[in-house]
This record gives structure tokens, sequence and C-alpha cells, in this order.
């Protein structure tokens, strides 16, 4: 059973105990997540009581947020400069199925995720899929990546049989644990109970863009 429905504190529940979050936005002022780099440590300190081992900082890439790999390298150099704690950083991207990714994936400039490398965390807009869904995710495998959907659950536009066909394709599902308390409402919590219960997840993240999501889940 969810630990959270119970009401008792994140650090004891234990769910954050040697987690590695897969989607964030930490990384400060390159996003609509965290503006300040006293925000990302005060997360991070947070982090570290919770037991969290690692965390991947993906900041959007699209074209309302077109974040370069340069600047974004900058700013993760910056932050790790800043952090001396144990909460292992790594840097990669959210990545929107849009003509700039499309750009970007035909010239490779592009921030993986995993130790591997050969990841691609990707979004698509919640209420409309991209008309070329399928042939991107196709490109994407042809040029040695396996594509990660971020938050599958939160796509009002997907039924079982999507989820399928994506899964039947090799696509991974990333998890939004925010999910499974409610925060984005009762058919999103319903959709990844029912993706979880089917294994379909391979990944789990936070998606965090303010301290004020762990109070929320306190």
């Amino acid at each position: 059973m969810w630990p959270f429905k119970k009401r008792i504190s994140l650090k004891a529940s234990g769910i954050f105990a040697g987690l590695t979050d897969w989607h964030s936005h930490i990384l400060p002022g390159v996003d609509d997540g965290v503006q300040t780099m006293e925000e990302s440590l005060a997360i991070l300190q947070q982090y570290e009581v919770l037991g969290v081992k690692a965390v991947w900082l993906t900041p959007h890439i699209m074209e309302d947020i077109p974040n370069t790999t340069m600047r974004l390298k900058e700013r993760f150099a910056e932050l790790q400069q800043a952090y001396p704690g144990p909460v292992a950083l790594h840097l990669a991207a959210e990545n929107m199925l849009d003509h700039l990714f499309e750009e970007r994936l035909e010239s490779n400039d592009l921030l993986p995720i995993g130790d591997a490398g050969n990841r691609l965390l990707v979004e698509t807009s919640y209420f409309n899929p991209p008309m070329n869904l399928y042939e991107t995710l196709e490109c994407i495998k042809s040029k040695g990546y396996y594509p990660v959907l971020a938050h599958p659950e939160r796509y009002v536009y997907m039924g079982n049989r999507d989820y399928r066909r994506l899964k039947e394709m090799g696509v991974e599902f990333q998890l939004n644990l925010p999910s499974l308390t409610g925060l984005y409402g009762k058919q999103v919590q319903a959709t990844a109970e029912q993706l979880e219960k089917r294994g379909f997840y391979n990944y789990k993240g936070t998606d965090i863009h303010t301290i004020k999501w762990l109070l929320h889940i306190k």
C-alpha cells in the first residue's frame, strides 16, 4: 500500500530511502522550476534527510524554453560547486517532442539520462499528442536511444491501448511519485496505480519544481 495515504512523514515512510530521483527541476533559474541556488540547496538538504541517493536534474528543453546544452552544463557546474553533500547529482533534460527536439536529435545535441547515456527523457502536451508521435519515438530508437516517457499517467489523451502500444515499442515509463498522492487529481492517481500494478513503470521521479512540494506531501 502507498505509505502516503497513512499520513505519516516522508522520512518515516521510507519511500525515499536509497531512491534515485529520475525527474526533477532543481537546476536553478533555467526553466519553470526552482529559480534560486538557495532553494536548490535547501531541497538537496531535505533529500539528504529523506535518504535520497541520487537525483537527475532534468530541465525542460522545448520551443518555449529553448535551453542550450552549453547553458545547462554551465549552470550544472555551478550547482555542483555550491553543493558539497552526499546526494549524487546528474544532468539530463526533459525533452518536449516538438520541432526543436527533432532538430536536436538530428544533430545529436542531446542530454541523455542514465549511466549508459543511451536513454532520453521525453514528454508531450498533456492534452494532445504530436501528430508524428510514434514516428518520432521510432526515430529516437533508430539513433540508438531508448525513449523514456515522463509521467505517462498525466496524458489525458492516452488510454490502455496507447500504453500497451508504447510498451510493445520498447518505450520505458517514468512515474511521477506525486501522482500516487492525488496531487494531480483522482483520475491521474487511478491511472498511475493501474500502470504501477501492471508493472509498466521503469523509473520513479518527483518532477519537483519547488520545495513547497516536499511540504505538501509531508
